[in-house]
């Protein structure tokens, strides 16, 4: 839905999962084989990537000074049961997260995402569109941090004519 260019690192995966889902129309690139293939779900954890798709929308609201688009299980209680591992180079002592393996489950890859994000300073970035037909994932590039929505052309311009009509009228 939108022109932006993805998310950087880790937090494009993160990106991706969040849109799978077109709101407005409700398709659901998870309801393909080709969709949750791309993002390495199987269908037996259909499930628990929807749920984890919509905690994740319900944060990327937050960062963008929203409430949730509905009762979700917190994002934090989700990626509490995802292990992360912390490597330390013996040499000169530095510290990283250690990238997940291949074949990963997609709470781990997450819960990783996040975790490199955080420590990159990218997290509240990633945001969700404030339109309520949209709530696409988008990141914020802008210089102040106050990206609204995910396309200025489409959504940005929806609203921007709605609160023309409503002083018109």
């Amino acid at each position: 839905m939108n022109e932006r260019s993805a998310a950087p690192g880790a937090l494009a995966l993160v990106e991706s999962l969040v849109n799978t889902l077109d709101v407005e129309t409700g398709a659901d690139a998870l309801d393909t084989r080709e969709g949750r293939d791309r993002l390495g779900i199987a269908e037996s954890g259909l499930e628990q990537a929807r749920e984890l798709r919509e905690s994740l929308r319900a944060a990327l609201l937050a960062h963008a000074g929203h409430r949730p688009h509905r009762e979700v299980t917190p994002l934090g209680a989700l990626l509490s049961g995802a292990p992360l591992y912390v490597a330390v180079d013996e040499r000169d002592g530095s510290a990283g997260f250690a990238a997940p393996a291949a074949g990963s489950p997609l709470l781990t890859r997450v819960a990783a995402a996040v975790a490199e994000a955080l420590v990159a300073g990218t997290w509240n970035r990633l945001k969700a569109c404030e339109a309520e037909t949209c709530h696409w994932a988008y990141y914020d590039r802008s210089p102040a941090g106050r990206g609204r929505w995910c396309s200025m052309q489409v959504c940005g311009a929806r609203a921007k004519m709605r609160r023309y009509r409503a002083k018109e009228g």
